[in-house]
């Protein structure tokens, strides 16, 4: 991790959005076990969870969102680098601005789209169906993980040009052996 106030700062919020990922989709395995539980025992006098679809529906769209930026940050996503291994530490790290700069241009755009979404779901009113749960809420809860995702690779986009242009650049990260 960068030692710096913005190098904390991003670590800290990809880090409490992970988290808030993980408390929701912890939530939706609970519902989803005491819904299923509940329909098991319908002869009992049990029902399941209203709306458990929907409610499952939307936190798991929070919970990709919340968990990208971590993931980019840390270097998280699958390498394939059967090419790369033979490459010079430099040549690595010039690769690397260029896919993290790609990752950029991809988040700034996903996050775009997501906010248009948000605010079409918002001005049309539309809601689920058993709950009646305005849309918007779980697109503007995705559009918290996608915003920290542009935020996550900006700062990650100038850590890697600030290796790139060091004078010994650090050995790429190798992906997973198998």
């Amino acid at each position: 991790m960068d030692d710096t106030k913005l190098g904390r700062f991003v670590h800290r919020l990809a880090r409490y959005v992970a988290i808030a990922g993980g408390l929701v989709l912890t939530a939706i395995v609970a519902i989803t076990v005491l819904s299923v539980v509940g329909r098991a025992f319908i002869w009992a006098g049990l029902s399941g969870i209203a709306g458990d679809y929907e409610l499952v529906e939307a936190g798991v769209g929070f919970a990709i969102f919340a968990f990208l930026p971590w993931t980019h940050l840390t270097r998280g996503h699958a390498v394939v680098s059967i090419f790369t291994d033979f490459l010079s530490a430099r040549a690595n790290a010039w690769i690397m601005v260029v896919s993290d700069a790609l990752m950029l241009a991809i988040a700034a755009f996903i996050a775009w789209r997501h906010l248009l979404g948000t605010v079409d779901k918002f001005n049309y009113g539309e809601t689920t169906l058993l709950l009646r749960m305005p849309l918007w809420w779980a697109y503007a809860a995705g559009l918290v993980g996608a915003v920290a995702l542009v935020i996550a690779a900006a700062y990650v986009l100038a850590r890697s040009v600030r290796d790139a242009l060091s004078d010994n650049p650090p050995h790429p990260t190798q992906g997973m052996v198998h």
